[in-house]
C-alpha cells in the first residue's frame, strides 16, 4: 500500500527539465556568457561527461546510469516530436512575414524538398563509403536513413539566429521558410526510408512519391483548415485570455489530428503559424490581444528552447563510442558540410528565378544550415542495436558542431560579410512584423 515507485510522473520530470534549465540558464548569463542555448547545450554535455567519469572511478554512484533510465523514461523522440515541435513550429511561423516569403516562394520551395533530397542521397552515399572503409556491415538503406534525419535544418536553432542577426529581409524569409518546411519534409523523407529499412523491401521511388504527396499534402491541407477556422473564430471576439487559448487549441488540437491521420503535423503547424501570425494578427485581434499572443508564443518558445538544448547536451550519455562510432562521429561533419553546400548551390543557382540577390546569401544558408533537436530526435526513435549506435554517434557529432561551432561562428561571418560587401549580409532594417 506504501509503496512507492521509482517511476516519476510527467510533472516531476517537466520540473527537473525547468528547473535545472532556469539554474544553468542563471549560471550561464553571470559567470560563462555563452549565448543562451549554446550555454545550455554545453553545460548539459558537460555535466553528461562528468557524470559518466564519475561512475567510471566509483562505480558504486551509478548517476550516468539514473540519468539515462530518466531520458529514456522521458522518452526524447515522442516528447520533442509529438510534443515541443509542434509549439516551436507554431510560435516561430508567427513571426514570418508571408508577403517577403511568397517573395522567396522558389528557393524556398526547392531548398525545403529537392535540398532535402539531395542532401539525404549525398550524405547516404558518403556515410555507405566511410562505413565500407571501415568494415560496418549495415544494410545500405541504414545510410541513407541517416542521411534523412539529418538534412533538414532545425527550425529551433535557425530561428533563435535570426532573431539575433540583422540580415536582410529577403535572406530572412528564404531562412525562415526553408527550415519551417524542411523539417517536416525531412521527417517524411526519414519515414518512408525507415519503413524500407525495418520490412527489408526493396525501396520504390513511385511508392515512395506516392506516400509523400499524401502525408506532406495531407498535412498543408490540415493546416490551412486549422489556421482558417482559428482566424474566424478569432475574428469574431475581442477577449485576449480566450483569443491566447484558441491559439493552443489551433496547436494541439491540429497536431493531434495530423497524428491521428499519418500526415505530416510539422507542416500543419508551419502552415497555420502562418495564417495565424499574418492575417489572424492583421485583421482578427485588437492591439492588447495581439501583444498578449505575440508575447505569450515567445515565452512559450524561450522556455522550450532552453528545455530542448539541455537535453541535447544531456543525450550524450546515451552514446558509448568504440573506434567505428567516434570515426563516423568525426567523418560525418565534412560530409554534412559539403552536402549542404551541394544542396544550397543546386537548389538556389542552378535555376535563374530561384537565385536569391543578396550578396553571400549561399554563404549564410550553406553555415546557417543548423542540425539540431529533429536529428537526435530521429535518431534516438530508431531499434536499439549497432546500427542505431553508429547512426545516433554520427548523428550527435553533427548536432554538436552545429550547435557549437556554427551557431556561435554564424554571426562572425554575417559581419565579416558585412565589411567585405557592398551591399552587405546585414545590412537592413530589422523587421517590424
Amino acid at each position: 500500500m506504501h509503496e512507492t515507485s521509482a517511476a516519476l510522473s510527467p510533472f516531476d520530470m517537466a520540473a527537473m527539465l525547468v528547473v535545472a534549465s532556469a539554474l544553468l540558464g542563471w549560471f550561464n548569463h553571470h559567470f560563462v556568457r555563452l549565448p543562451h542555448v549554446i550555454g545550455l547545450t554545453v553545460m548539459g554535455a558537460l555535466a553528461a561527461l562528468g557524470l559518466m567519469i564519475a561512475d567510471a572511478f566509483v562505480p558504486a554512484i551509478t548517476l550516468d546510469d539514473t540519468v539515462a533510465r530518466l531520458l529514456e523514461q522521458l522518452n526524447f523522440t515522442d516528447t520533442l516530436l509529438q510534443g515541443m515541435l509542434s509549439f516551436l513550429l507554431f510560435a516561430g511561423a508567427l513571426h514570418v512575414d508571408l508577403e517577403r516569403l511568397k517573395a522567396s516562394w522558389l528557393p524556398v520551395l526547392l531548398l525545403s524538398t529537392v535540398g532535402v533530397v539531395i542532401s539525404t542521397v549525398l550524405v547516404g552515399l558518403a556515410v555507405w563509403g566511410i562505413g565500407l572503409l571501415l568494415g560496418v556491415a549495415i544494410a545500405p538503406i541504414w545510410y541513407f536513413v541517416f542521411g534523412a534525419l539529418i538534412a533538414p535544418t532545425d527550425p529551433v536553432s535557425v530561428l533563435g539566429v535570426l532573431r539575433e542577426e540583422n540580415v536582410p529581409l529577403s535572406l530572412q524569409s528564404a531562412v525562415a521558410g526553408e527550415s519551417l518546411f524542411n523539417d517536416g519534409v525531412g521527417i517524411v523523407v526519414f519515414t518512408i526510408l525507415l519503413g524500407a529499412a525495418l520490412t527489408g523491401t526493396d525501396f520504390s521511388l513511385a511508392e515512395g512519391a506516392r506516400l509523400f504527396a499524401i502525408e506532406a499534402g495531407g498535412g498543408v491541407l490540415v493546416g490551412l483548415v486549422a489556421g482558417y477556422i482559428g482566424f474566424r473564430a478569432l475574428a469574431g471576439m475581442d477577449e485576449y485570455a480566450l483569443e491566447v487559448l484558441i491559439t493552443l487549441a489551433i496547436v494541439m488540437g491540429g497536431y493531434a489530428l495530423c497524428s491521428a491521420l499519418h500526415i505530416s503535423g510539422p507542416l500543419a503547424m508551419a502552415v497555420a503559424g502562418l495564417l495565424i501570425g499574418n492575417h489572424g494578427v492583421t485583421y482578427a485581434m485588437s492591439d492588447v490581444t495581439r501583444d498578449y499572443v505575440v508575447k505569450f508564443w515567445e515565452i512559450v518558445d524561450e522556455l522550450l528552447n532552453s528545455v530542448l538544448f539541455l537535453l541535447i547536451g544531456l543525450e550524450i550519455i546515451a552514446l558509448a563510442p568504440g573506434f567505428a562510432e567516434t570515426a563516423i562521429a568525426l567523418l560525418a561533419i565534412p560530409v554534412t558540410l559539403a552536402a549542404r553546400a551541394i544542396a544550397v548551390i543546386g537548389s538556389t543557382k542552378a535555376i535563374p528565378a530561384a537565385r536569391l540577390d543578396e550578396k553571400g546569401a549561399s554563404r549564410v544558408l550553406w553555415w546557417g544550415g543548423l542540425r539540431g533537436g529533429i536529428s537526435i530526435a530521429l535518431a534516438l526513435s530508431l531499434p536499439a542495436g549497432d546500427t542505431r549506435d553508429l547512426i545516433l554517434a554520427a548523428t550527435f557529432g553533427a548536432v554538436l558542431f552545429s550547435v557549437l561551432v556554427q551557431r556561435a561562428t554564424l554571426g562572425r561571418l554575417i559581419e565579416k560579410l558585412k565589411q567585405s560587401r557592398a551591399p552587405a549580409v546585414g545590412s537592413a532594417a530589422p523587421d517590424g512584423h
